[in-house]
Protein backbone atom coordinates (compact mmCIF):
# COMPACT_ATOMS: atom_id res chain seq x y z
CA UNK A 1 0.00 0.00 0.00
CA UNK A 2 1.65 3.25 -0.96
CA UNK A 3 1.79 6.39 1.22
CA UNK A 4 0.81 9.59 -0.23
CA UNK A 5 3.03 12.14 1.79
CA UNK A 6 0.40 14.71 1.31
CA UNK A 7 -2.64 13.07 2.22
CA UNK A 8 -0.65 10.40 5.07
CA UNK A 9 1.10 12.96 6.97
CA UNK A 10 1.21 13.16 10.72
CA UNK A 11 -0.32 16.67 10.69
CA UNK A 12 -3.16 15.34 8.60
CA UNK A 13 -3.50 12.29 10.32
CA UNK A 14 -3.99 14.22 13.00
CA UNK A 15 -6.58 16.13 11.53
CA UNK A 16 -8.63 12.83 10.21
CA UNK A 17 -8.40 11.56 13.44
CA UNK A 18 -9.71 15.15 15.40
CA UNK A 19 -12.02 16.91 12.99
CA UNK A 20 -14.19 19.84 14.07
CA UNK A 21 -17.44 17.18 14.08
CA UNK A 22 -15.51 14.72 16.29
CA UNK A 23 -14.14 18.07 18.80
CA UNK A 24 -17.80 19.03 18.73
CA UNK A 25 -19.15 15.81 19.70
CA UNK A 26 -16.28 15.34 22.46
CA UNK A 27 -17.55 18.59 23.81
CA UNK A 28 -21.33 17.77 23.25
CA UNK A 29 -20.54 14.84 25.51
CA UNK A 30 -18.66 16.52 28.04
CA UNK A 31 -21.31 18.66 28.47
CA UNK A 32 -24.41 15.63 28.92
CA UNK A 33 -21.92 14.39 31.31
CA UNK A 34 -22.33 17.10 33.42
CA UNK A 35 -25.02 17.29 36.05
CA UNK A 36 -27.87 19.06 35.00
CA UNK A 37 -29.74 21.09 38.15
CA UNK A 38 -32.97 20.83 36.95
CA UNK A 39 -32.95 17.25 37.32
CA UNK A 40 -31.81 17.94 41.16
CA UNK A 41 -34.89 20.33 41.28
CA UNK A 42 -37.27 17.65 39.89
CA UNK A 43 -35.37 14.93 41.74
CA UNK A 44 -36.02 17.02 45.33
CA UNK A 45 -39.91 17.72 44.09
CA UNK A 46 -40.45 14.34 42.99
CA UNK A 47 -39.35 13.16 46.68
CA UNK A 48 -41.52 15.23 48.22
CA UNK A 49 -44.19 14.34 46.76
CA UNK A 50 -43.91 10.55 47.15
CA UNK A 51 -42.09 11.87 50.80
CA UNK A 52 -45.64 13.40 51.41
CA UNK A 53 -48.40 10.92 50.18
CA UNK A 54 -46.57 8.06 51.84
CA UNK A 55 -46.35 9.70 55.24
CA UNK A 56 -49.70 10.72 55.16
CA UNK A 57 -51.50 7.19 54.01
CA UNK A 58 -48.98 4.98 56.77
CA UNK A 59 -49.74 7.73 59.40
CA UNK A 60 -53.75 7.85 58.80
CA UNK A 61 -53.55 3.40 58.63
CA UNK A 62 -51.85 3.10 61.71
CA UNK A 63 -52.06 5.83 64.02
CA UNK A 64 -53.92 4.00 66.68
CA UNK A 65 -50.90 1.18 67.03
CA UNK A 66 -48.76 4.26 67.48
CA UNK A 67 -51.45 5.39 70.22
CA UNK A 68 -51.20 2.13 72.50
CA UNK A 69 -47.43 2.41 71.66
CA UNK A 70 -46.81 5.94 72.82
CA UNK A 71 -49.43 5.05 76.24
CA UNK A 72 -47.43 1.83 77.12
CA UNK A 73 -43.86 3.35 76.94
CA UNK A 74 -45.54 6.43 79.18
CA UNK A 75 -46.92 4.61 81.82
CA UNK A 76 -44.28 4.33 84.85
CA UNK A 77 -44.25 1.03 86.93
CA UNK A 78 -47.42 -1.44 86.97
CA UNK A 79 -49.84 1.12 85.73
CA UNK A 80 -52.75 0.43 82.90
CA UNK A 81 -53.35 2.19 79.38
CA UNK A 82 -56.57 3.25 78.38
CA UNK A 83 -57.98 2.19 74.77
CA UNK A 84 -60.45 5.08 74.56
CA UNK A 85 -59.39 7.77 72.04
CA UNK A 86 -56.57 5.84 70.01
CA UNK A 87 -56.98 8.31 67.08
CA UNK A 88 -56.75 11.56 69.22
CA UNK A 89 -54.64 14.34 67.67
CA UNK A 90 -54.66 12.77 64.28
CA UNK A 91 -55.68 15.58 62.22
CA UNK A 92 -53.10 18.14 63.72
CA UNK A 93 -50.14 15.24 63.57
CA UNK A 94 -50.99 14.82 59.66
CA UNK A 95 -50.53 19.04 59.50
CA UNK A 96 -47.00 17.61 60.72
CA UNK A 97 -46.11 14.39 58.58
CA UNK A 98 -47.12 15.90 55.32
CA UNK A 99 -44.25 18.15 55.46
CA UNK A 100 -42.26 16.42 57.42
CA UNK A 101 -42.21 13.51 54.96
CA UNK A 102 -41.92 15.72 52.05
CA UNK A 103 -38.79 17.28 53.22
CA UNK A 104 -37.07 13.95 54.11
CA UNK A 105 -37.78 12.17 51.29
CA UNK A 106 -36.78 15.39 49.28
CA UNK A 107 -33.56 15.42 50.98
CA UNK A 108 -32.89 12.08 50.66
CA UNK A 109 -33.70 11.21 47.08
CA UNK A 110 -31.08 13.67 46.05
CA UNK A 111 -28.63 13.18 48.62
CA UNK A 112 -28.65 9.30 47.68
CA UNK A 113 -28.25 9.71 44.03
CA UNK A 114 -25.20 12.28 44.80
CA UNK A 115 -23.34 10.26 47.05
CA UNK A 116 -24.20 7.02 44.88
CA UNK A 117 -22.40 8.89 41.43
CA UNK A 118 -19.77 9.74 44.14
CA UNK A 119 -19.09 6.35 45.87
CA UNK A 120 -17.67 3.31 44.31
CA UNK A 121 -20.33 0.89 44.40
CA UNK A 122 -19.04 -1.63 46.75
CA UNK A 123 -19.62 1.29 48.94
CA UNK A 124 -23.50 1.66 48.61
CA UNK A 125 -24.57 1.26 51.69
CA UNK A 126 -22.74 4.18 53.28
CA UNK A 127 -24.68 6.27 50.38
CA UNK A 128 -27.76 5.09 52.04
CA UNK A 129 -26.86 5.07 55.96
CA UNK A 130 -26.16 8.93 54.64
CA UNK A 131 -28.84 9.86 53.27
CA UNK A 132 -31.15 8.75 55.12
CA UNK A 133 -29.13 10.28 58.18
CA UNK A 134 -29.74 13.70 56.33
CA UNK A 135 -33.16 13.52 55.44
CA UNK A 136 -33.70 12.94 59.07
CA UNK A 137 -31.79 15.63 60.21
CA UNK A 138 -33.54 18.11 57.60
CA UNK A 139 -36.90 17.24 58.53
CA UNK A 140 -36.47 16.86 62.41
CA UNK A 141 -37.34 21.25 62.61
CA UNK A 142 -40.69 19.95 61.66
CA UNK A 143 -41.06 15.97 62.90
CA UNK A 144 -40.02 16.84 66.62
CA UNK A 145 -43.33 19.76 67.40
CA UNK A 146 -45.44 17.54 65.62
CA UNK A 147 -44.48 14.43 68.08
CA UNK A 148 -44.51 16.74 70.93
CA UNK A 149 -48.13 17.62 70.43
CA UNK A 150 -48.83 13.95 69.19
CA UNK A 151 -48.20 11.91 72.09
CA UNK A 152 -49.33 14.73 74.34
CA UNK A 153 -52.47 14.35 73.11
CA UNK A 154 -52.34 10.65 72.75
CA UNK A 155 -51.48 10.18 76.47
CA UNK A 156 -54.87 12.71 77.87
CA UNK A 157 -52.96 16.00 78.20
CA UNK A 158 -54.69 17.89 75.82
CA UNK A 159 -57.59 17.71 73.66
CA UNK A 160 -56.84 19.57 70.08
CA UNK A 161 -54.03 20.27 68.56
CA UNK A 162 -54.15 24.14 69.11
CA UNK A 163 -54.78 23.74 72.40
CA UNK A 164 -51.92 21.64 72.88
CA UNK A 165 -49.59 24.03 71.25
CA UNK A 166 -50.87 26.96 73.07
CA UNK A 167 -50.40 25.43 76.16
CA UNK A 168 -47.42 24.24 75.97
CA UNK A 169 -45.95 27.49 74.76
CA UNK A 170 -47.55 29.41 77.45
CA UNK A 171 -46.51 26.68 80.23
CA UNK A 172 -43.09 25.78 78.85
CA UNK A 173 -41.56 28.29 76.25
CA UNK A 174 -40.89 27.71 72.71
CA UNK A 175 -38.40 24.89 73.93
CA UNK A 176 -41.49 23.00 74.81
CA UNK A 177 -42.61 22.46 71.87
CA UNK A 178 -38.65 20.80 71.10
CA UNK A 179 -38.77 18.59 74.60
CA UNK A 180 -36.98 15.42 73.96
CA UNK A 181 -34.95 16.87 70.41
CA UNK A 182 -31.37 15.19 71.85
CA UNK A 183 -33.29 12.17 72.22
CA UNK A 184 -35.18 12.19 69.18
CA UNK A 185 -31.88 12.40 67.22
CA UNK A 186 -30.60 9.67 69.27
CA UNK A 187 -33.18 7.67 68.04
CA UNK A 188 -34.33 9.09 64.48
CA UNK A 189 -31.25 9.28 63.19
CA UNK A 190 -30.17 5.56 63.80
CA UNK A 191 -33.71 4.53 62.72
CA UNK A 192 -33.61 6.51 59.41
CA UNK A 193 -29.85 5.64 58.36
CA UNK A 194 -30.40 1.65 59.50
CA UNK A 195 -34.36 1.37 57.94
CA UNK A 196 -33.54 2.88 54.70
CA UNK A 197 -29.85 1.13 54.48
CA UNK A 198 -31.57 -2.23 55.14
CA UNK A 199 -34.63 -1.58 52.78
CA UNK A 200 -32.53 -0.10 50.11
CA UNK A 201 -29.59 -2.85 50.26
CA UNK A 202 -32.59 -5.54 50.04
CA UNK A 203 -33.83 -4.40 46.61
CA UNK A 204 -30.36 -4.43 45.20
CA UNK A 205 -29.46 -7.73 46.20
CA UNK A 206 -33.20 -8.83 45.35
CA UNK A 207 -33.48 -7.22 41.61
CA UNK A 208 -29.64 -8.62 41.05
CA UNK A 209 -31.22 -11.99 42.18
CA UNK A 210 -34.53 -11.58 40.06
CA UNK A 211 -33.00 -9.76 37.08
CA UNK A 212 -35.94 -7.62 36.72
CA UNK A 213 -37.65 -4.31 38.14
CA UNK A 214 -39.75 -5.25 41.64
CA UNK A 215 -43.44 -5.48 41.67
CA UNK A 216 -45.08 -3.19 44.43
CA UNK A 217 -45.95 -6.18 46.58
CA UNK A 218 -42.53 -7.21 46.85
CA UNK A 219 -40.86 -3.56 47.48
CA UNK A 220 -44.13 -3.34 50.27
CA UNK A 221 -42.68 -6.78 51.74
CA UNK A 222 -38.83 -5.70 51.48
CA UNK A 223 -40.34 -2.12 53.18
CA UNK A 224 -41.77 -4.39 56.20
CA UNK A 225 -38.77 -6.17 56.80
CA UNK A 226 -36.22 -3.37 56.77
CA UNK A 227 -38.68 -1.39 59.06
CA UNK A 228 -39.63 -4.63 61.96
CA UNK A 229 -35.75 -5.11 62.67
CA UNK A 230 -35.33 -1.17 63.17
CA UNK A 231 -38.14 -0.78 64.70
CA UNK A 232 -37.15 -3.57 67.05
CA UNK A 233 -33.07 -2.53 67.39
CA UNK A 234 -34.39 0.96 68.39
CA UNK A 235 -37.29 0.69 71.03
CA UNK A 236 -35.01 0.85 74.01
CA UNK A 237 -34.20 4.68 72.65
CA UNK A 238 -38.06 5.40 71.35
CA UNK A 239 -38.62 4.51 74.89
CA UNK A 240 -36.03 7.10 76.11
CA UNK A 241 -37.41 9.80 73.97
CA UNK A 242 -41.49 9.31 74.81
CA UNK A 243 -40.34 10.02 78.53
CA UNK A 244 -39.06 13.14 77.77
CA UNK A 245 -41.63 14.16 75.63
CA UNK A 246 -44.59 13.37 77.58
CA UNK A 247 -43.08 14.64 80.55
CA UNK A 248 -44.00 18.02 80.29
CA UNK A 249 -43.07 20.93 83.08
CA UNK A 250 -43.03 18.13 85.72
CA UNK A 251 -39.63 17.50 84.18
CA UNK A 252 -39.23 14.26 85.63
CA UNK A 253 -36.32 13.36 83.77
CA UNK A 254 -33.47 16.91 83.54
CA UNK A 255 -31.45 14.49 80.67
CA UNK A 256 -30.85 11.75 78.65
CA UNK A 257 -28.42 9.88 81.19
CA UNK A 258 -31.39 10.96 83.86
CA UNK A 259 -33.97 9.46 82.32
CA UNK A 260 -31.95 6.34 81.66
CA UNK A 261 -31.09 5.94 85.58
CA UNK A 262 -34.29 6.52 86.72
CA UNK A 263 -36.09 3.95 84.39
CA UNK A 264 -33.04 1.32 85.23
CA UNK A 265 -33.40 2.09 89.13
CA UNK A 266 -37.33 2.00 89.38
CA UNK A 267 -38.64 -0.11 86.42
CA UNK A 268 -35.31 -1.79 85.60
CA UNK A 269 -33.77 -3.13 82.29
CA UNK A 270 -37.05 -4.68 81.04
CA UNK A 271 -38.63 -1.23 80.60
CA UNK A 272 -36.92 -0.20 77.92
CA UNK A 273 -38.44 -2.96 75.89
CA UNK A 274 -41.88 -1.19 76.75
CA UNK A 275 -43.84 -0.92 73.68
CA UNK A 276 -41.82 -3.31 71.39
CA UNK A 277 -44.70 -5.06 70.29
CA UNK A 278 -46.75 -2.49 68.78
CA UNK A 279 -43.87 -0.49 67.77
CA UNK A 280 -42.60 -3.69 66.03
CA UNK A 281 -45.85 -4.29 64.58
CA UNK A 282 -47.00 -0.44 63.61
CA UNK A 283 -43.20 -0.13 61.85
CA UNK A 284 -43.00 -3.19 60.33
CA UNK A 285 -46.97 -2.73 58.62
CA UNK A 286 -46.06 0.99 58.15
CA UNK A 287 -43.30 0.18 56.70
CA UNK A 288 -45.41 -2.19 53.94
CA UNK A 289 -47.53 0.84 53.18
CA UNK A 290 -44.72 3.72 53.25
CA UNK A 291 -42.34 1.78 50.79
CA UNK A 292 -45.25 0.43 48.68
CA UNK A 293 -46.84 3.86 48.34
CA UNK A 294 -43.42 5.72 47.99
CA UNK A 295 -42.24 3.66 44.87
CA UNK A 296 -45.48 3.48 43.40
CA UNK A 297 -45.85 7.00 43.70
CA UNK A 298 -42.28 7.83 42.16
CA UNK A 299 -43.42 4.87 38.91
CA UNK A 300 -46.70 7.16 38.46
CA UNK A 301 -44.66 10.77 38.47
CA UNK A 302 -41.73 9.37 36.42
CA UNK A 303 -44.30 8.08 33.94
CA UNK A 304 -46.11 11.35 33.84
CA UNK A 305 -43.39 13.20 33.22
CA UNK A 306 -41.88 11.32 30.43
CA UNK A 307 -45.43 11.02 28.63
CA UNK A 308 -47.52 14.48 29.80
CA UNK A 309 -50.44 13.74 27.03
CA UNK A 310 -51.09 10.26 28.93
Amino acid sequence: MSVNPKIDSPVALKHKLFSPKDAMKKNAASISRKEDPFDFVRVLLDGAIAGAAAGVVVESALYPLDTIKTRLQAVRGGGQIILKGLYSGLLGNLAGVLPASAIFIGVYEPTKQKLLKSCPENLSALAHLTAGAAGGAASSIIRVPTEVVKQRMQTGHFASAPDAVRLIVAKEGFKGLFAGYSSFLLRDLPFDAIQFCIYEQLRIGYKLAAKRDLSDPENAVIGAFAGAITGAVTTPLDVIKTRLMVQGSANQYRSISHCVGTILKEEGPSAFLKGIGPRVMWIGIGGSIFFGVLERTKQILAKTRSDPTS
